[in-house]
């Protein structure tokens, strides 16, 4: 089978299409390994679908479903213009709902679902967190060191709430510095589109940031976020890596 590799702010992933729909997982698991496959954070499959350009399956590499991914969104819809499945702007199905996506250059915009805020009122280890859905849940903690990040503590939050955890930092700019741990990856990744949103929609709560900002995850590229009359917008750069063919 052929499939690309594809890289979104640091989060890698493989990504294919097909004209069937079926149970991925243990595929996922395979092309994601690191040393015995492609290696990538996620996988995504893009299917056929009557009402929208096309609907995707997502992946996570361990072979679990995940709802949405803001960078692999990104990642997707580069895909799906430069393989001729989609136009420029385009619309697309994820389990957590219909994804408008806009494509120019290396450059690419997403429109991510609704947020939702969950809960405003969990303290753990003497931090306040917030409980948001952006896609998929995410725990959210405003900190004074984005350097400082407890791995363990974001392992036991994580299975505790059933949510990607995520801290930020509001810099001099009133910009954004996000460090994720994620679900699927059960570890530190370099970027989360999602989490990236969830901090974000936090801080603008907050009043402590504007309407349209930098966001600068581990990776330490640029993520421009903001809000428009709909959700939140995603926009930044993605890079096709490479295709290649994989034999199982």
């Amino acid at each position: 089978m052929t499939v690309s590799k594809y890289s979104a702010n640091g989060n890698d992933f493989v990504i294919f299409h097909t004209f069937v729909k079926k149970d991925r997982s243990d595929l996922a698991k395979m092309l994601c390994h690191r040393q015995n496959g492609v290696g990538a954070d996620g996988l995504i499959v893009l299917v056929p679908h009557a009402q929208h350009d096309f609907e995707w399956q997502f992946y996570n590499s361990d072979g679990s479903e995940a709802e949405m991914c803001g960078n692999g969104s990104r990642a997707c819809a580069h895909y799906a213009f430069g393989n001729a499945l989609a136009p420029a702007n385009m619309s697309f199905l994820t389990i957590a709902g219909v994804i408008n996506a806009e494509v120019n250059n290396g450059m690419v915009l997403s429109e991510l679902t609704p947020p939702k805020i969950l809960d405003t009122a969990i303290e753990h280890n003497g931090k306040s967190w917030w409980k948001l859905d952006t896609g998929v849940p995410h725990l959210v903690h405003i900190t004074d060191d984005i350097s400082v990040f407890d791995i363990e503590e974001a392992r036991k939050l994580r299975h505790k709430y059933n949510a990607n955890v995520n801290i930020a930092f509001v810099d001099e700019d009133r910009n954004l510095r996000v460090r994720t741990y994620e679900r699927g990856v059960e570890d530190e990744t370099l970027a989360c589109g999602t989490g990236m949103a969830a901090c974000f929609y936090r801080a603008l709560q907050e009043k402590k940031i504007g309407e349209n900002i930098k966001v600068f995850p581990t990776s330490g590229e640029t993520l421009y976020l903001g809000m428009n009359e709909r959700t939140i917008t995603f926009k930044g750069e993605v890079k096709k890596v490479f295709v290649t063919e994989v034999f199982n």
